[in-house]
């Protein structure tokens, strides 16, 4: 689902770009570039590198209600998860990006990405900021349609940096709109949200998840900067006073060795924090049930290797 405008192009990853535009749907593939020549050192790669590898060799489109009869239809014997991306974005790495974040965390069943027009271009933060905002609606209705189709309670939603900030908002639009709606998981990434605000917002929200889980660490260089620019610590930052925050997990990554340059992408690139995923959103365990998993707080786990 993505509410980015559609490109009059036959190059797969350009079929939608930076522009708001209604919302679209469409089934798309990715598939790992041929380097047979270059096994031996594809392999020893970072998962970062491992990335570039992939492309987006088809996408298809569908009417909005089509996709989501056909989702509806696929999850009704299992479990259903919503991904929504983060800043810096274009439609190419977050068809890459969903697709690694899929197969990092075993989500296997159905597996619905919304993608908001991201411009991919770093140095436009607040551009990208304005357009998540704008999507905000859009979001708030592609999950008030997840629950009135699927019944909620076995769908998830997972979001990443910005995007659960949109997560957040959409969610709280959601608390007004439907305040008996209940979904399996909600899974903040690496939140670039306001700490407070959230404390604010998140006695509206959590009624409607059974779980409300927040991964965070120490070692997120963006996080940091965006705290610098906003003047106010991140969601994502460990060290806040998650004890404030009632009914919520919190998972703080610190002591996990960086799998990638920024410390950001722990939910692609790292396969302990992928495993912990699995037993969360698959086999629906809390977090003094998954392995790997150290109580330090009242509600919040230290994951280590």
């Amino acid at each position: 689902m993505t509410s980015r405008n559609r490109n009059d192009t036959n190059t797969p990853a350009k079929a939608f770009g930076d522009e708001r535009s209604t919302l679209k749907a469409g089934i798309y593939s990715v598939v790992e570039r041929d380097l047979s020549v270059l096994n031996s050192l594809t392999e020893e790669a970072p998962a970062y590198i491992k990335e570039e590898l992939l492309k987006v060799q088809e996408v298809q489109d569908r009417k909005v209600s089509d996709l989501l009869d056909l989702y509806a239809r696929q999850a009704a014997d299992g479990s259903a998860t919503l991904y929504v991306h983060g800043y810096n974005i274009s439609f190419e790495k977050g068809c890459r990006r969903a697709a690694m974040l899929r197969e990092n965390a075993g989500l296997t069943e159905n597996y619905l990405w919304f993608s908001w027009p991201s411009d991919g271009v770093v140095t436009n933060y607040t551009r990208d900021e304005a357009d998540l905002y704008w999507s905000v609606p859009d979001l708030a209705d592609v999950i008030a349609d997840l629950e009135r189709r699927l019944g909620g309670d076995n769908t998830n939603l997972v979001a990443h940096s910005l995007g659960a900030r949109g997560l957040v908002l959409a969610l709280y639009e959601m608390a007004f709109r439907k305040p008996d709606a209940r979904f399996a998981n909600v899974v903040l990434l690496a939140p670039d949200m306001d700490f407070g605000l959230f404390q604010r917002i998140l006695p509206r929200i959590r009624p409607l998840t059974d779980r409300l889980t927040i991964y965070v660490t120490s070692g997120d260089i963006p996080l940091a900067l965006s705290a610098q620019l906003h003047g106010y610590p991140r969601l994502g930052q460990a060290g806040n006073d998650v004890a404030s925050l009632s009914g919520v997990e919190v998972i703080d990554l610190s002591d996990l060795p960086d799998d990638s340059p920024t410390g950001h992408l722990y939910h692609i690139h790292s396969r302990v924090v992928g495993a912990d995923l699995d037993a969360l959103l698959n086999r629906g365990k809390a977090a003094q049930e998954r392995k790997g998993l150290s109580q330090v707080g009242e509600n919040s786990w230290l994951l280590k290797q």
